[in-house]
């Protein structure tokens, strides 16, 4: 496979761009190896600088659920393009964008359009505190809510104690207010409300984990720690960044038939581009400004071409949903990996989302990647790279499939991959 395009690329970038990556990911430290540059993705297959052709289980880690230059959506752009990039003030697709959002989650009333998951989260941890008056998150152990400094924190000398950092230029006074439980302990979760009840604003879940492995929680396990939530007074914030539109148009929300405080959507309701949502009810968003004095603002936020793309890809989500199918096909693809490709590895699956462990998972979370585990990925990675098929370069990032996935397609790739594994 010839990747000398990339390497060029990659060796100028690291002279302007620090490690060379807008992104750490992207660096490919963790597969051992640089990173490939892409010029253009069509359906379920990336093409690198190189003209090499990849079939993609990235996703741009999950956007991309109808694949990549979807015809509506690639309309849609070109379409306002002509009209607008962006305005910074009032237009109408912003409105059209909230009534679709709305539409799947009938319990929550106002939404609030941003750019990216971590600022969706920011936003929606401020408004929890002003809603509340209270000053601390609990947050679990494993769960990634972005690089917000409040949350760029890990549990201290034990489990439901204060955090701290996890990033350098995070000051400890910053994390102070972030309290840290194990997602997978009731006992963990009592012991924080116990200890901060009174100060816990909100508990913010991610209720399908999926950024450091994938982790399917019971019902009956969400329900009690949305319980302990109501009973300390605190606010329930589901992020559903990546699982939002991706496990069912209600999202895990609506899988798990619970009602959160608050909703943070991102990924697929850009349908590609930088976009993503606060949504609430309206006892917590008449808070937001300019109703209330929670003060969020953003000159690109709802931008014209973002929410173009995303109306684009709700419509076509409302119009044909593609949830059982994304099932069906991922379950197999799964089954078959393991069956066919990688029989020592154990995987999960919720959906369309997939994760591959090469260390057997216990149920615990979140699970251990230790060193040999990351070796075993990245072989494997690098193989699967050289024979055309293109995974998350993380072993603690998980997969998906989308609608040009097709029955052939996923066939194509379990053949590829059994032929780098000989």
């Amino acid at each position: 496979m010839n990747t000398s395009k990339s390497q060029a690329l990659f060796d100028k970038a690291k002279k302007m761009i620090p490690g060379g990556v807008n992104s750490p990911v992207r660096a490919f430290k963790y597969v051992g190896r640089d990173p490939i540059y892409f010029d253009r993705g069509q359906g379920p297959i990336l093409y690198d600088v190189d003209g090499n052709s990849y079939i993609d289980f990235c996703a741009s880690f999950g956007p991309l659920i109808l694949g990549h230059s979807h015809p509506a959506i690639c309309a849609a752009l070109i379409e306002q393009a002509g009209k607008a990039t962006t305005f910074g003030a009032c237009h109408e697709k912003e409105v059209k964008l909230a009534e679709l959002i709305l539409k799947a989650f009938p319990y929550l009333s106002h939404v609030r359009l941003l750019n990216s998951g971590t600022e969706a989260v920011m936003t929606a941890v401020r408004i929890a505190r002003g809603a509340t008056g209270r000053p601390k998150i609990l947050k679990f152990e494993g769960c990634y809510h972005g690089h917000s400094d409040g949350l760029l924190a890990k549990s201290g000398s034990g489990v439901a104690e204060l955090a701290e950092s996890s990033s350098k230029g995070v000051p400890d006074s910053i994390v102070k207010e972030t309290v840290i439980a194990r997602f997978d302990s009731i006992e963990s979760i009592e012991k924080a409300f116990k200890q901060y009840g009174q100060e816990i604003a909100a508990v913010i879940i991610e209720p399908i984990p999926a950024n450091e492995g994938l982790w399917v929680p019971l019902q009956a396990h969400l329900e009690e720690i949305c319980m302990l939530a109501r009973l300390h007074g605190s606010l329930i914030i589901f992020d559903e960044v990546i699982s939002g539109f991706r496990v069912g148009l209600g999202g895990a929300a609506g899988f798990f038939n619970l009602k959160p405080d608050l909703v943070t959507l991102g990924k697929i309701i850009g349908g590609g581009l930088p976009l993503a949502a606060c949504v609430g009810t309206e006892r917590v968003m008449s808070q937001v400004a300019p109703l209330g004095p929670v003060y969020q603002a953003g000159t690109l936020s709802g931008n014209p071409l973002a929410t173009a793309a995303g109306i684009a890809v709700l419509t076509e989500l409302f119009s044909k949903p593609p949830y059982e199918i994304l099932e069906k096909r991922t379950k197999k693809f799964v089954s078959r990996l393991k069956e066919e490709v990688l029989p020592s590895w154990d995987f999960a699956q919720m959906g369309s989302i997939f994760w591959m462990s090469p260390a057997k998972l216990t149920g615990a979370f979140p699970p251990v990647v230790n060193d040999e585990t990351k070796q075993s990925y990245a072989q494997f990675f690098r193989a699967a790279l050289e024979a055309g098929v293109y995974f998350a370069p993380s072993p603690f990032e998980v997969g998906f499939v989308s609608t040009a996935h097709t029955d052939d397609v996923l066939d194509e790739t379990i053949n590829k991959l059994k032929k780098c594994q000989r």
